[in-house]
């Protein structure tokens, strides 16, 4: 009698990735999804491997194409092929105010107009203007498109009591929210300061590790010091100083007030695999230092033709000292 046959069951891990685990470097697929939308909107024209790339460089190709496959198959987004380049581009799908349904003649005027202004948003005095509504029907109107989820008004930056109105799939354009370095329309100003001196540290160290080797002559220690944005970025986020994920185009922001400063300098070159530049950074050393008038108030003091021993304006009450001693 032949022995009875015994079925073991194993574990096997899943290699497919999972929506709530970490997607790459503290990211959710979420996360990266949000993203993604979002670069559609600052891109109306499409996004393609080379801007995810730059963007996300740390987040594995294969979560992208998921991400990217399952936005087609819930129809939030279409591809199509450059007729030149032959490159994949994918863009966010817009429907047509026309073939809107539950919305009248005047409500499609006022979305035509929202929709064209994109994902930087449209005032409502502007919406008014195009439209030559009146104010009481222009705010009904906006109040049940907003009701529908056709629209969504949006809190700018430039402005605090100013809003803008844009189609409700689209993400804010860093010009309205104040991308990473504004958290409730408030300036993250310590943020900014830490990831300054961070950048500012990483370049000193890199220029340090350079002059290690003199033999080589300074042309090699010169090029040696220098550092890619998508370098430091990735040297910032392995730090994790910051909770969310930042992006090579945040880390440039913060390395061109460090080169207005005068502490670094900046040069373009291309990386030999695309036609893009990159931008490298590297420390520089003053050879001079600056006149002591100029470190004083008096050097750059706006009213200095008013000042004297009589009058308004004299150095014994000057408020610019006062702060300039503290």
């Amino acid at each position: 009698m032949a022995a009875p046959v015994v079925i073991k069951k194993e574990k096997v891990d899943d290699p497919r990735p999972s929506a709530s685990a970490d997607a790459g470097e503290g990211q959710t697929e979420a996360e990266i999804e949000r993203r993604m939308i979002e670069l559609m909107g600052e891109f109306p024209k499409g996004i393609n491997d080379k801007i995810l790339e730059t963007d996300m460089p740390n987040v594995d190709k294969k979560i992208k194409v998921a991400i990217l496959n399952r936005l087609l198959s819930q129809e939030k987004v279409n591809i199509f092929r450059a007729a030149v380049t032959k490159e994949l581009f994918w863009c966010l799908k817009q429907q047509p105010t026309s073939k809107l349904k539950g919305v009248d003649s005047e409500e499609k005027i006022v979305m035509r107009i929202i929709e064209e202004a994109g994902n930087k948003g449209i005032w409502n005095r502007d919406i008014r203007t195009k439209s030559s509504l009146n104010q009481t029907t222009l705010n009904k109107i906006l109040k049940a498109l907003e009701g529908k989820k056709l629209i969504k008004s949006v809190s700018s930056v430039s402005a605090a009591k100013k809003k803008v109105y844009m189609l409700f799939n689209l993400q804010p354009d860093r010009s309205v929210t104040g991308g990473s370095w504004y958290s409730d329309n408030e300036f993250e100003s310590e943020l900014v300061d830490v990831l300054n001196q961070q950048c500012y540290r990483i370049l000193q160290q890199k220029a340090e590790g350079a002059k290690q080797k003199p033999l080589e002559g300074p042309l090699i220690v010169r090029n040696a010091s220098f550092l890619s944005s998508k370098e430091i970025c990735q040297i910032i986020s392995d730090l994790k100083i910051v909770k969310f994920n930042l992006t090579v185009e945040d880390i440039e922001t913060i390395l061109d007030t460090l080169v207005y400063d005068g502490k670094i300098e900046m040069s373009a070159t291309t990386d030999g695999y695309s036609d893009g530049q990159v931008k490298t950074y590297r420390t520089v050393e003053k050879l001079l230092s600056s006149a002591g008038i100029v470190r004083i108030p008096c050097g750059v003091c706006p009213v200095i033709k008013m000042c004297g021993t009589v009058g308004a304006v004299q150095p014994k009450n000057c408020v610019y000292y006062d702060q300039w001693l503290d």
